[in-house]
């Protein structure tokens, strides 16, 4: 068997593997802290607080206005120069849980804009406050209008993780990192990687697609 094709085989197991004990994980950890900070941001944005709704504003402008690699680079390589030491891989939530907060924050601040003013009205007119309304009416009719573009950013968050290779975290690239250096075949490595890497959103966008074709008939058009 041809050596390159033997080391493709070899080194697909391994490829695979690194990103269901270390792409994925880290994924989901960061997108499920990443949505409750994004939910904190959307509320504080709606806030009639001039100053919770200007924090809450130039939060999300540093986050969309500066590229994930510099937001990594300042928590791992930044921060231990003022005495704040912390570690590749919780380096790496606070990073991607930062940007998806940021992000997603504009989603979901969208979403319950998109639900009509009456059903507040509705909530109040059944005796509920301000918070049980949002609980129990806003926010779930929000969530089904914020999924599908929330689904994308999870699957782009999928993508981004392996910006983690640069501080040393081992998940799927810096897996392949590892056999490209040691087989020297760096363009075939890689290109392997790239085949992981999509098959994986493949499968991420499969179930998005039937989890939106199944919210959708609760979606006003």
């Amino acid at each position: 068997m041809d050596d390159r094709l033997q080391l493709l085989l070899d080194s697909f197991w391994p490829i695979v593997w690194g990103g269901i004990t270390g792409t994925i994980p880290l994924a989901l950890i960061s997108f499920g802290i990443g949505i409750v900070m994004a939910l904190v941001v959307a509320l504080m944005r709606l806030s009639k607080n001039r100053v919770l709704s200007g924090i809450a504003r130039a939060y999300v402008s540093i986050i969309r206005g500066t590229p994930l690699l510099v937001q990594l680079f300042v928590i791992f390589y930044g921060l231990p120069t003022i005495g704040w030491v912390i570690d590749p891989w919780p380096s790496a939530v606070i990073a991607f849980s930062l940007n998806v907060g940021g992000y997603a924050a504009e989603v979901i601040r969208a979403a319950i804009l998109s639900v009509p003013k009456g059903q507040w009205e509705a909530g109040y007119t059944i005796g509920m406050s301000s918070t049980q309304t949002l609980r129990r009416i806003i926010l779930p009719q929000a969530a089904r209008v914020a999924v599908p573009p929330l689904s994308n950013t999870f699957i782009s968050l999928v993508k981004d993780t392996s910006l983690a290779s640069v501080i040393l975290v081992t998940e799927l690239f810096r897996v392949a990192q590892n056999i490209a250096a040691f087989s020297s075949e760096f363009l075939l490595v890689y290109m392997e990687a790239g085949l992981v890497y999509w098959l994986i959103c493949l499968v991420l966008s499969s179930g998005q697609g039937r989890l939106e074709k199944r919210l959708d008939r609760y979606v006003a058009h």
